[in-house]
């Protein structure tokens, strides 16, 4: 085999919704200050008895299903998260013992918001080894865990929630080339830490090298694909907020692709946000089987990782 591909995808939401008029009940916010600073209208929230490793689970049960495969057919899986409270076992080994996986490799990725792309570049990278042969890469986050729900400036952006996708060997290379980096000096900008564990960012630190650092970033991932933005059917960055989201798409000039805006009804959830974002389009069907759609991943650790996929 030549390469991989994604086969299918999946996704998962907690049932309970809180919306910005619920919000404004807790902080000093309202629903037109939340809108306009970052465009989020509703996100979902997991409840106490509802762990990360349940959500990833159920998002990779949608997508083995959607493939048509059983548990027993994968040998690989990834599960990219920041919001794990335990060391060990770790959320992968904990999805492959909720499906019933066999004998998994079983790994966790912490690349905070980029963890997804991140993950699906080395699953891409183990199956082109031969060491894989069938793949579950999960982005899966409950950053209300890590939230203060006293501090309006994160508590109005986050949600809960997972995407997965099956990762298979293929002879037409269906995951192009990643492009992936970090500015380390800069991991001060977004940060998970502390005792307990809080989530913090510099909103203007981020928002800035986003907007123009970003953009040539992303236009570079196109090009190790060979394809030039125009060509893009679909974009799906991650879902930061809308502030960051439509200036970057933008600046890509992707001028005929679907730009997901998920974060309008989900918040930032992280690693979950671009498969489950990836995985609404294509049950919405606002893209078809083959179309090239842009993957990119960026915040934590002020880190970066995009290819090119073909969709699934």
């Amino acid at each position: 085999m030549n390469g991989s591909r994604i086969s299918a995808v999946g996704h998962y939401q907690p049932a309970k919704v809180l919306t910005n008029e619920d919000l404004a009940g807790l902080v000093d916010t309202s629903d037109e200050w939340i809108r306009t600073r970052v465009g989020i209208r509703t996100r979902h929230i997991a409840g106490p008895d509802e762990p990360v490793d349940e959500l990833a689970a159920h998002a990779a049960a949608k997508a083995l299903a959607a493939a048509g495969l059983t548990p027993a057919d994968i040998d690989l899986v990834l599960v990219a998260t920041s919001t794990a409270v335990d060391r060990s076992p770790n959320m992968a080994a904990r999805v492959a013992a909720r499906l019933g996986i066999p004998r998994p490799a079983a790994m966790d990725v912490n690349v905070v918001c980029a963890g997804f792309t991140h993950a699906l570049a080395t699953a891409d990278h183990t199956v082109r080894a031969g060491a894989s042969t069938r793949a579950l890469v999960i982005g899966a986050d409950k950053m209300s865990d890590v939230t203060d729900w006293t501090d309006r400036t994160t508590c109005v952006l986050v949600g809960d929630g997972a995407g997965a996708a099956v990762v298979e060997a293929c002879d037409e290379p269906g995951v192009g080339p990643v492009l992936w980096g970090s500015v380390p000096e800069m991991g001060h900008a977004v940060r998970i830490e502390g005792e307990p564990a809080r989530f913090a960012q510099e909103g203007q630190s981020v928002y800035r090298w986003a907007t123009t650092r970003l953009p040539p970033l992303a236009r570079q991932a196109c090009e190790r694909a060979g394809y030039a933005p125009e060509d893009l059917a679909a974009v799906v960055l991650h879902q930061a907020n809308l502030r960051i989201i439509e200036p970057l798409a933008e600046k890509l000039g992707a001028v005929n692709a679907v730009i997901a805006r998920d974060v309008a009804d989900s918040g930032n959830t992280s690693a979950a946000s671009i498969p489950l974002a990836l995985s609404k389009l294509v049950e919405q069907g606002a893209v078809s089987t083959g179309d090239p759609v842009l993957l990119f991943g960026f915040g934590g650790n002020l880190s970066y990782a995009g290819q090119v996929v073909r969709c699934p």
